[in-house]
């Protein structure tokens, strides 16, 4: 018995070597294969024939064809709404601006509910962090641009619906034009300079704009520029400060918040379309996943004769520099900021080293602990950045007697540090240097360490 013992061990171990070697063949021909199913949807959407140029107008067609009939038939025994609805939104167009969390529902919604063309406008790729709200996408479709990706699914969704890919940044060189093709637009982006574009545009065009936003656990629906309500500017005249707004990126979202948010902008887009509800006054529709009463709605007042865009005298009658007016991106990117000079600030090479060299510090996080708790470099310690002054204390003791003992200060992305270096050196509290990392946990992973989490 003794002496099989060790053939049964070896016997096993060979067969444990053979299947971790069948495991790393299978997991290289699943990547193959999802490379070559991106790559496929990437030929479908980009070579995918456009029986019409995208900024002409929409053909009207006088009667629906049976697929049609067949296809719509819940919505057109639908009292009220009928083959009078049906054929409004055959004879529709409309325009969705951004394809992410918003826009996803939004836009499935709208190509499954019959709608003759729609636009869809993004310039972003799929990455795989967008993936728990923007349900249009899908994993195999990382790398792929966005609009192409989400007209691919509104395609296979409804074949009948003519899709128009808009693979660009709109700004106001592009913006009137594109507006000018469509009847209704849909805000579906995650940027204030963005929303002033396509409320000027719309205006201008005297376009209804659908307009959402989701953050965190809430989310907020308006139309403007329709029925005598308000713009935009009649409600926020001048843009906020843009250190006071949060994104997505920077704030969190709960994955299904958006998509409530989205499928409310295709129902509103549905109805003014159809005509339903047109003489309702102008409302503000709020969500909130954690109260008891989910829905609120908030009257607004009607369009402002002073506005500068809307009004009876607009000072504002042609497109402007949005990103200058906003002082902020339109995209929902995170800008680097640069309060410290660079030569007073440590690369994340540089870091390592001090680790490697042992050499005693401090590494101070200043995240938030929901992020903190994510994920987090060895013998840190977390403070964040809007508690640290009130926390002072909690460094000092931390660093104990050692008062001349390095701060080095990491967050993020390596925006939130520098005004932590810069509170901590107005403190004085410590003799040693006080730097922050550059670029942040985000910098450290892709330059350091690959195995280190990103969010």
């Amino acid at each position: 018995m003794e002496s099989t013992l060790p053939v049964a061990c070896e016997s096993l171990e060979h067969k444990v070597r053979r299947l971790e070697q069948e495991k790393q063949e299978l997991e290289r021909q699943i990547d193959a294969l999802r490379l070559e199913q991106a790559q496929s949807f990437k030929s479908r959407a980009t070579a995918a024939p456009a029986p019409h140029d995208p900024l002409d107008r929409l053909e009207k067609v006088a009667k629906l064809t049976n697929p049609e009939i067949a296809r719509y038939g819940r919505q057109l025994i639908l009292p009220g709404f009928g083959i009078h609805g049906q054929m409004c939104l055959r004879n529709c167009s409309m325009l969705v601006v951004g394809a992410g969390g918003l826009g996803s529902s939004c836009a499935l919604y709208l190509g499954g509910s019959g709608i003759g063309r729609l636009g869809i406008v993004d310039h972003d790729t799929v990455d795989i962090s967008n993936l728990h709200r923007q349900v249009i996408h899908n994993e195999a479709r990382q790398g792929l641009s966005k609009a192409q990706s989400a007209a691919v699914s509104v395609r296979l969704l409804n074949p009948h619906c003519q899709v128009v890919v808009h693979d660009l940044v709109l700004d106001s060189s592009n913006a009137q034009p594109i507006i000018d093709a469509y009847d209704i637009v849909i805000d579906a982006t995650d940027n204030v300079a963005t929303r002033y574009l396509l409320n000027d545009a719309c205006v201008l065009s005297k376009k209804p704009l659908v307009s959402g936003s989701a953050l965190r656990l809430d989310g907020q629906l308006t139309i403007y520029n329709y029925c005598g309500g308000p713009c935009y500017r009649c409600l926020f005249p001048t843009p906020p400060p843009s250190e006071t707004v949060t994104n997505c990126s920077d704030g969190g979202v709960l994955g299904v918040v958006p998509g409530i948010v989205g499928c409310l902008q295709a129902l509103e887009a549905i109805k003014i379309a159809t005509g339903m509800n047109a003489q309702d006054p102008p409302t503000m529709t709020l969500f909130s996943a954690n109260s008891s009463t989910m829905f609120r709605t908030i009257k607004l007042r009607k369009r402002k004769a002073d506005c500068i865009v809307c009004g009876d005298s607009p000072t504002i009658t042609k497109l402007i520099d949005y990103v200058r007016f906003c002082g902020s991106s339109a995209t929902d990117k995170t800008p680097d900021i640069f309060l410290i000079p660079f030569q007073e600030r440590l690369t994340c090479e540089g870091y390592k080293k001090i680790c490697e060299n042992n050499t005693p510090h401090l590494l101070l996080d200043v995240r938030e602990k929901v992020q903190f708790d994510i994920c987090n470099l060895p013998s840190s310690l977390n403070v964040p950045l809007k508690d640290l002054v009130g926390q002072m204390d909690k460094v000092k003791e931390k660093l104990g007697p050692h008062v001349d003992q390095p701060i080095y200060v990491v967050c993020r992305r390596g925006n939130d540090s520098q005004p932590a270096v810069k509170l901590l050196r107005e403190q004085k509290i410590t003799t040693g240097e006080i730097r922050d990392i550059v670029g942040g946990l985000e910098k450290w992973a892709d330059r350091i360490d690959p195995d280190f989490p990103k969010y």
